[in-house]
């Protein structure tokens, strides 16, 4: 009896082994995490110094705004989509394109490009739009034609929506309108959850990207090519953890928003011109673009064959049309 309850020295032994050995997989692990945090947040700063703002600050409520001005005439406002910046447009050509005849303002929405997004607010469209419209009246912009990509046609809505007389005319291009099943959503949102999501942010997220940033842009351009211009786009900024939290919160977003806004398409009243790449392999045209034209009486919508989701890159002129269609004339600008 008494040797039964003595303990065994090699069992003993064994477990002292086991705990090291989780203790230093553990070690190891959270070092490995530290060194490619540490490492990303070098890479994310050199990214900033590499691709210094190209326009003005303007700091609305607090947060800084970063945005480019180009050319006279009627204003237009340029919005970008989820994950991209004010160079988006820029490589497309259609700022310098729209600049010959149009004021135009570009702006890095909130958490892109070089504009900031504090943690407290909850950056749904129309916090955006809300912002942006004091942004514009601040630079003495009343009135204008708004153009949004992806994403920002959300934040375009929502400012048509909010402040209908500062909206002369809406362009929306390959833009996400009514709920739908979305399996990619639960994965890329993953970033902005609390705590899990800045350890994948800082440690993982980047490093993911970057590996699969090729198939992304085959995914997004497709059925196109990407073009030799979007090279001006700088991915390493896009990659920055801040950037990725922003990124993943708007995907987060993107279902909800979506249920919210639907019950208000009808009620817009300036001109709005739909644009959408019947290829699109990220949004469905038909049930995306095609049914908010049939709800949005004084809507035109052009379907472009063979183009996919980066319509502003690949049919740059289709695009520069739609806003002719809509913008104010630049002899009734005054």
């Amino acid at each position: 009896m008494t040797s039964m309850n003595k303990r065994d020295p090699a069992s003993l032994s064994r477990k002292a082994a086991q705990r090291f050995k989780i203790r230093a997989v553990a070690g190891t692990a959270i070092a490995t995490m530290a060194a490619s945090a540490y490492a990303n947040h070098r890479l994310a700063k050199r990214a900033e110094r590499d691709n210094p703002p190209m326009g003005r600050f303007i700091t609305v409520k607090g947060v800084r705004l970063h945005y480019l001005e180009r050319g006279t005439g009627p204003a237009l406002v340029l919005l970008h989509g989820n994950g991209s910046m004010i160079q988006d447009f820029e490589s497309s050509g259609l700022i310098d394109m729209a600049a010959r005849h149009h004021r135009v303002i570009v702006f890095d929405r909130p958490g892109f490009g070089h504009s900031a997004r504090p943690r407290n607010t909850v950056w749904t469209p129309e916090v955006q739009a809300m912002l942006l419209h004091e942004a514009l009246g601040r630079i003495g912009v009343t009135r204008a034609t708004v153009l949004g990509h992806s994403w920002g046609c959300s934040v375009a809505v929502a400012l048509a929506d909010r402040f209908p007389e500062a909206v002369s005319g809406l362009v929306l291009a390959s833009g996400y309108y009514y709920p739908s099943p979305r399996a990619d959503v639960v994965g890329l949102s993953a970033p902005a959850v609390p705590v899990l999501g800045d350890v994948l942010r800082y440690a993982v997220s980047p490093h993911l990207a970057r590996v699969i940033w090729p198939a992304v842009l085959e995914h997004l351009f497709a059925p196109r090519p990407v073009p030799a211009k979007f090279a001006q786009f700088p991915k390493e900024m896009a990659v920055r953890p801040s950037q990725i939290r922003a990124s993943a919160a708007e995907t987060a977003m993107m279902i909800p928003r979506a249920a919210a806004a639907r019950s208000r398409y009808a009620a817009l009243s300036m001109p709005v011109a739909i644009v959408a790449g019947a290829e699109d392999r990220l949004i469905d045209c038909e049930a995306q673009s095609a049914r908010l034209h049939g709800e949005i009486a004084q809507s035109s919508f052009e379907r472009l064959p063979g183009e996919g989701h980066m319509i502003q890159q690949t049919a740059t002129h289709a695009l520069m049309a739609a806003i002719d269609k809509v913008a104010v004339p630049r002899n009734r600008a005054a």
